[in-house]
């Protein structure tokens, strides 16, 4: 089927049509014209009255389901779950079951890719089982697909297999992304360690807890000189940590999920448990400063923070309930609905776009006539309504079902698949 994009502005920072008005042809899987106007009268057109265009968007960090806890996620339903978010491409995380730990767990992935066009990306397991004591075949798995390295959201605590991890992934030219935490500080914490924590009764996480392993990971990176992608930092001392690193030509760079962009620990008073994330949400201080390092480029990229979790893990107290929250559905118009005063459109799509991309070491897709498609289409002014009976995703862990946002994504198009 052909697609005619009419009256598109094209979003592509350092492309020649960026920010300009233009008529979009996609033919047999490749953009066949670029122009003012373009007619096909058999095409199938695609149309609104603010319709945007932007290579498609890239999730790094996403958890899904299978194998072994199919009922919070497959990778079908998080497929369709991440075309209707605008995502062309989710590198997902190791913690499933089996732990993706050796090259037969990386290619089950790689040989069982979704038929709605969505590119399933792996990332390897850094310790067997993501238990942090063993380390993997880190060479194997990159040889079977993977590309990039870690163990989800349990930080890497020993610090010599943090190195061995380092060195191992520089040998092979691929990121090792780790979330950072220190577990000694953290304890058993249930939210952000502040006046909330104490009004509520519930023990903390410190900012230090992040700030300390944030600061021994940078030191490990400079050492070894390899490549970090420091996942879902949620700190204000944790920005300053990575722009001084940065300013210092360390290779790291940084990641955050979108929840920690618009919420903070204030919104806990009602014991919301779909905002009982990891890493939590924090002080409105940490907030900001988070939104500051996104528009200066401090962090590249922002996530979804994907992870399902079936009703019986979230439907408990608070302090019972399990951490985590869906996102790739609503990750993009939460942060255009709240934060469109804070970053532009372009700021926000190159967060989704060029930064994962250039940290996971991949492609980066043009829109450019002769070029296989590879386009997110939305409009960032259309509002819409997430809808627990309308979700694509099998879990419904997600703060925003029955909330009213702001720019929807109309279709994503990967080669000849077509999602509208």
């Amino acid at each position: 089927m052909d697609i005619l994009l009419k009256r598109a502005k094209i979003i592509a920072p350092g492309d020649k049509n960026h920010l300009q008005t233009k008529d979009i042809l996609v033919s047999k899987g490749k953009i066949e014209k670029i122009a003012n106007s373009v007619s096909a009268p058999k095409a199938k057109v695609i149309e609104s009255d603010d319709l945007h265009v932007s290579i498609g968007w890239m999730d790094i960090g996403t958890h899904i389901g299978e194998p072994g806890l199919e009922h919070r996620e497959t990778i079908d339903s998080a497929a369709k779950a991440a075309a209707a978010g605008g995502y062309t491409d989710i590198a997902v995380m190791p913690t499933v079951d089996p732990v993706t730990h050796s090259k037969s767990e990386v290619s089950y992935i790689a040989n069982n890719q979704p038929s709605n066009g969505v590119r399933i990306h792996s990332i390897g397991a850094v310790s067997r089982d993501a238990k942090g004591e063993d380390l993997t075949e880190m060479i194997d798995m990159s040889r079977a697909g993977a590309i990039a390295f870690g163990d989800g959201l349990r930080s890497i605590k020993d610090s010599g297999m943090m190195m061995r991890a380092l060195q191992y992934a520089k040998a092979i030219n691929k990121p090792i992304i780790n979330y950072s935490l220190d577990k000694s500080l953290a304890h058993e914490g249930q939210m952000h360690e502040g006046e909330v924590s104490v009004s509520l009764g519930m023990q903390g996480i410190p900012a230090l807890a992040e700030q300390v392993a944030i600061q021994r990971d940078i030191y490990l990176a400079k050492y070894t000189e390899s490549e970090l992608v420091l996942h879902c930092v949620s700190t204000d001392e944790g920005c300053d940590l990575i722009q001084k690193a940065i300013k210092d030509e360390i290779n790291v760079s940084a990641t955050v999920s979108y929840v920690n962009l618009i919420h903070t620990d204030q919104d806990l008073k009602s014991f919301n448990s779909n905002l009982k994330v990891r890493p939590p949400v924090r002080s409105n201080t940490d907030r900001k400063a988070l939104v500051k390092s996104v528009r200066k480029g401090i962090i590249r990229s922002i996530v979804s923070n994907h992870v399902p979790l079936e009703d019986e893990q979230k439907k408990l107290e608070f302090s019972y309930a399990g951490f985590g929250a869906t996102g790739l559905e609503t990750c993009f118009a939460a942060v255009n609905t709240y934060l469109s005063e804070d970053l532009s459109l372009e700021q926000i799509i190159s967060a989704l776009t060029l930064g994962p991309r250039i940290q996971m070491k991949e492609v980066i897709p043009v829109i450019k006539s002769g070029e296989s498609a590879c386009l997110t289409i939305f409009d960032p002014s259309l509002e819409w309504t997430y809808e627990r009976k309308n979700k694509k995703s099998i879990s419904a862990n997600n703060n925003y079902i029955s909330t009213i946002l702001t720019g929807k994504v109309l279709a994503t198009i990967v080669g000849s698949k077509i999602n509208m």
